[in-house]
This record gives structure tokens, sequence and C-alpha cells, in this order.
């Protein structure tokens, strides 16, 4: 029985809350979907008030159903939560009821965020990756639903640990959402379903690009005086694998998962290579980062379907942010410019030429923003009480993204098995972590950060 009722049937529901509490040992476990009275407000925390923290947190609030309010923010940076609370309190205004002492700083923060909420409530992770085990034990302890931001693992330790909460999550009922938002795309979902009943045949190739300059907030600059090395890299946490996944994990995983989607499969094993050509930022300081140039892996499917994914981050070359399909009976073009399929495309022969398109997808603009549709699907779920967690394919798409980043960087073919059962984690102990905390990763001798060598260092490590 759903715990959602209208405010008509509310005062009913709460005279037989007892019965029903008494006809099952478990129900304590079950997390209320509205709060009782006549408050419906959802409340939210936003844990990582970064740009994509904070996005999320509009997404949420513009949800139009049930009343939404921000009431707590947590970070490591002072000026991240500043401008965040201040981009989103002139959007949202008493949306954000944020005062000073709910707004909380350092790598404890995240636990007085969520304190603020009450079970049924909702909490934002966006964070770097690797700290997602952390938040996610804290929010299953403490009955919250959760939105998380991808990738959730970088590593094969913590992608089990992640399994184990993802099934935590779901015997005591909780909505998670996880910002795959390419699973939320109106014409990408059609074009699943088109796939599906045999539009294009058998799927029998897949390839994906997403090429572009350096990002800007690479670290290409050496650290800044008054900021202790562990904050250099959690600032910069594209740059450093442990906290990220590097480009490779958080930018490419995209098209990796709406690829695997269309293929309703997960690949079994990858084959990659990749490299660092002339890694220098514009004022010819050497690169410090930890990712490649160019990435080219080759992930292969149990029934030996190939899908190719190419990425490149360089500045001059051709940008490129696409997505194929092709099948023994036409071909389909998945996503163009990055823009969730905004159109996705069947086409009768295997060359994307308009001349022989079959299918072209057709999204009202209501419904063309696939992060506001992943969380009016998650309240959704909540109000309703339908099924809704992601956590588990989040936590595979993650995977398989790594064991392909991991087969670039050492040169060897990697498994979906090997990556899961890899030993090494890359940052142990993070929910220990304080603001003295040494970094998870030291520079070498050199004065440099260890890079990726394949061939040379293939301990698996990367």
């Amino acid at each position: 029985m759903s715990d959602h009722v209208s405010k008509s049937s509310r005062r009913e529901f709460l005279k037989t809350t007892g019965q029903l509490a008494a006809a099952t040992a478990v129900s304590a476990a079950i997390v209320p979907h509205v709060h009782a009275a006549e408050d419906n407000t959802i409340r939210i925390a936003l844990i990582g008030c970064g740009g994509r923290g904070t996005g999320a947190a509009a997404n949420a609030m513009s949800v139009k159903r049930v009343p939404i309010k921000l009431v707590a923010m947590a970070d490591v940076f002072q000026d991240r939560l500043n401008s965040s609370y201040e981009n989103l309190k002139k959007q949202f205004g008493d949306q954000v009821d944020v005062p000073d002492d709910r707004k909380f700083i350092g790598f404890d923060a995240y636990r007085k965020a969520m304190d603020c909420l009450r079970p049924g409530d909702v909490a934002i992770f966006a964070t770097p990756p690797a700290f997602r085990w952390v938040h996610f034990t804290y929010a299953i302890e403490k009955n919250l639903h959760v939105f998380m931001e991808k990738p959730v693992t970088v590593d094969g330790p913590t992608s089990k640990r992640m399994l184990e909460l993802a099934k935590k999550s779901v015997e005591k009922n909780l909505k998670v959402g996880v910002g795959l938002m390419s699973r939320h795309s109106r014409a990408l979902q059609e074009l699943y379903k088109r796939l599906q009943d045999g539009a294009i045949g058998d799927i029998i190739f897949e390839r994906g690009y997403r090429m572009h300059g350096p990002i800007g907030y690479f670290a290409s600059t050496p650290k800044p005086e008054g900021i202790s090395e562990l904050l250099y890299q959690v600032r910069r946490f594209h740059s450093f694998l442990w906290a990220s996944g590097g480009c490779y994990s958080d930018f490419y995983i995209h098209i990796i998962d709406h690829l695997a989607w269309m293929k309703n499969d997960w690949p079994v094993k990858a084959m990659g290579l990749g490299g660092r050509h002339y890694k220098t930022s514009p004022e010819g300081v050497p690169y410090i980062d930890q990712n490649f140039d160019v990435y080219a892996v080759e992930y292969t499917y149990a029934d030996g379907t190939k899908f190719c994914f190419d990425g490149r981050c360089m500045a001059g070359a051709d940008n490129v942010y696409y997505s194929y399909i092709h099948g023994s009976k036409g071909s389909a073009l998945v996503s163009a410019n990055g823009d969730c399929g905004l159109p996705s495309r069947i086409f009768k022969g295997q060359s994307p030429d308009m001349s022989v398109l079959e299918w072209e997808s057709k999204v009202p603009p209501e419904e063309r923003d696939p992060y506001q549709n992943e969380w009016n699907a998650l309240i959704d779920a909540i109000l309703d009480d339908k099924p809704h967690n992601e956590a588990e394919r989040g936590v595979k798409a993650s995977l398989v993204t790594s064991m392909g980043r991991m087969s670039a960087h050492t040169g060897r073919e990697i498994t979906y098995e090997e990556m899961l059962n890899c030993p090494h984690e890359m940052a142990p102990g993070l929910d220990q972590l304080t603001m003295d905390s040494p970094a998870p990763l030291q520079l070498g001798p050199d004065g440099r950060y260890p890079v990726p060598m394949p061939g040379l260092k293939t301990d698996r490590e990367y």
C-alpha cells in the first residue's frame, strides 16, 4: 500500500497507520512518501554546490506537482556554496530557505546537511564521484531519497560497495535517481522502443564520439598558494583519477550508457588505447592532470557485437559529439551534438542520409529537457510510491566506463569481471577525511603527478 494519499483522505490514513505498522515487522524501515499533517513540502539538501549541483537543485525546484524547498547546502568551498546560493535564491526566491546556520563547510558537511531533512526528503549528491558511497551510506541510514550525479564510482571496490548500498536502498523503498539523463530523453525512449521492435534488425555495430577542446576547469597550472594539496585536487577533480575517473569517466559515460541501453546489455570487455600528445597550457606550462588527450576504446558484448568509442580533448581539432547504431536492416542516429536525441533518426541504409530517412523523433517542447524529465520522474515516484531506483544501473554504467578507461591507461584488455574485482581502491578511507588529511594522490619525485603509461604501468590502478 502506498503511503501517499490525497489531502482529503490523509486523516483516515493517519488513523490506520498504527494498524499497518502492527501488520508487518518491516514497516518501520519503509520510508514515508509524504510527511504527516498538511505539509506536503519536500525538502532538499544540496551536497556539492558546483555547476551541476546548482543545476540539479534548480531542476528539483522546477517540479510543478508538489512544493519543493531547498533547506540545506554543503560543500568544502565557501565561494562555491555562496555562488550557488545566490544564483538559486535569485531564481527561486522563497523556495530557497537556507539561513546561514544551514550552510555547512567541510568534509563532514554532508552529514549536517542531511540532518536538516526528514525521512522521505531528498538529498542531492553532486560532489566528485569518489565521495558517492560515503554520502549514499548516510542517506540510507537517514531514510532519504537521493538524486546523485554520474559517475557514481571510479574503481572496483567502490563499485562493489555501491552495489550493496543499492540493494539496501531498494529494501528500504528509497527512490534513487542517477544523472544519466539520456535515459529520460523522450526521443531516446522512443528510439529504444523502435529498436527493440526490430526497426533496424539485429544490432551489429555501435559507435560513439565525443571530441572537443580542453575544458576550462582542467588543472593546467600548478597549485596556487594558500590552498592545501587535498583541496586543490578536490577543486580540480576532473584532472585526478581518484576523484572522478578523469575526463573519460566523467564526460564519456553518457554515450557509453545510452548505447549500452539501446543494445539492452552491458559490454563484457574492452580494449583501448590513447595517449598524451602535447599537453601544454596556452602559457606553455605543462599540464599536470592525469588525463590522456585522446582515447579509442573497442567494447565487446557477450554476443560478439562491437561498440567503438572515440574521445578527444584537444584544441584546434574538429568538434564531434555523435552516436550511431548499425543494424542488419538499417541504421540509427542516436544522439547528435550531445542533444540527447534531438533529433534521433532511423535510416533505411547504413549511411545517415536524409534521402533514406524512415523516422525522426518529435518531442513536445515541454518534454525536451531530459534534466527536468529525470526530476519529474523521481518526484512522481516518491509521491505515487512507484518503483524508481537507478542506483544499480548507475554503478554498472560507471563500471563499464571505468573498464574502458583502465584498458586505455594500462594497454591491457580488461573484462567486466576484472574491473569489478580489481582490488585497488584509488582513495580508501574517504569517510574519515578531514580538512587536514593528506591528498590521496601525491606528487612524484619530479614534482609532477603520476600519469598512466600503457605497457610500462600495467598494475591496473588506472
